[in-house]
């Protein structure tokens, strides 16, 4: 590839050495579909149909997008955050105020955040920074944000004085997060049994579940998911549409395995019923709420227990939206499936697929972030 640093603002359209088109090697944030509040980051509230770069040349380590907006780490550990922030007056952004972002604004001064998780419908939002310590600020209706009370932040909040925080996933209106003892923790609405406490009362502080030290990956979504150091699958809470892949549609309120495998890899859970999984052998599984084709089995069934999305064993990440479905391959090459209405598929128009469909033909693509109806990506 050709050597030296363009602005994309400049060459867009314009060939490098006569061989590399720029978009295809700039690495950065780019993002797609509906921009309602601006939250494609590109300063304007135009909806896009394919890949758009959001940020400039600068490195992102993290991505989360939530319902209306997004956050995102840069590898010099400033936290940036865009989109809605004025929702029922509670600074979901994190900037101690109310007012929308279309462009990318960075949330205080601090280079410390290390890992960060944008609620999938209630607003709230999860961080954690280098030592070890737990972060919250948004909408806190029903005690989600962890703070002992229902007070929404418009800035970021510690949650007590731990420094033993590992993993997050902030859901529908719960969060979930993982010690570095291998414990499970969550807390927020529990009404169908999401918490995995064996009952269904809200709760504002974390609460362990269990006595385990073996949980190792979550994803919250409108139910619970989780994965085990021993490769096992784990689900909980509410079941409408057989989103906890049990097969059935019983809410659980406390952890239940699906099937008996241990080689799952990885799980990504939507706001909306639908979940994607990853196993160990590359092959990628999905089941849930199905309406426009989001489970990417060619069809518009719903699937109360995990199917094969086709015969493919070079699946490497994933991400489930509340109506799509974003998957980078072993091989860096983007795909892309569910409902298109807003573009938020990435193909350029706005037809629905009930398939993978691959966006583009770059091989660069590394970190994905599926939302309500936008995406987000990072090229590596």
């Amino acid at each position: 590839m050709p050597g030296g640093i363009f602005s994309l603002t400049q060459v867009t359209e314009q060939q490098i050495d006569g061989t590399w088109p720029t978009q295809w090697y700039s690495p950065g944030l780019y993002s797609w579909g509906n921009n309602g509040y601006g939250r494609l980051g590109l300063g304007d509230t135009t909806a896009r149909s394919s890949p758009n770069q959001t940020s400039s040349l600068t490195p992102w380590s993290s991505i989360s997008a939530g319902r209306f907006h997004n956050l995102a780490i840069k590898t010099d550990g400033t936290m940036w955050s865009w989109g809605l922030n004025q929702y029922s007056w509670f600074g979901i952004l994190g900037l101690g105020d109310t007012t929308d972002r279309s462009s990318p604004v960075q949330i205080g001064a601090l280079t410390t955040w290390l890992s960060i998780s944008a609620g999938a419908g209630s607003y709230h939002n999860l961080a954690i920074k280098t030592d070890g310590t737990m972060w919250t600020w948004g909408r806190n209706h029903y005690g989600q944000l962890g703070q002992g009370n229902t007070t929404d932040r418009s800035s970021p909040v510690q949650i007590g004085a731990l420094t033993t925080w590992s993993k997050i996933s902030a859901g529908g209106y719960h969060s979930m997060v993982i010690k570095t003892d291998g414990t499970l923790w969550s807390w927020g609405r529990n009404g169908s049994g999401n918490l995995g406490l064996g009952d269904t009362t809200d709760r504002s502080s974390p609460v362990q579940i269990g006595a385990l030290t073996t949980w190792s990956k979550i994803s919250a979504g409108s139910h619970s998911t989780a994965i085990k150091t021993d490769g096992t699958l784990w689900s909980w809470g509410y079941n409408g549409w057989g989103g906890l892949g049990l097969g059935d549609l019983t809410n659980r309120s406390s952890p239940v395995q699906i099937g008996a495998l241990t080689n799952w890899l990885s799980v990504s859970a939507s706001y909306n019923q639908t979940c994607i999984a990853i196993k160990t052998d590359g092959t990628l599984w999905s089941w849930g709420y199905n309406a426009q084709g989001q489970l990417g089995l060619g069809n518009t069934t719903s699937r109360n227990s995990p199917v094969q999305i086709g015969a493919l064993t070079t699946w490497l990440n994933v991400s489930a939206g509340s109506y799509l479905g974003l998957a980078v391959k072993t091989d860096g090459t983007m795909w892309t499936w569910g409902q298109n209405n807003n573009g938020e598929l990435g193909q350029g128009n706005t037809t629905d697929r009930s398939s993978p469909v691959q966006v583009g033909a770059l091989t660069t693509w590394e970190k994905i972030a599926a939302g309500s109806r936008h995406s987000l990506a990072t090229k590596n």
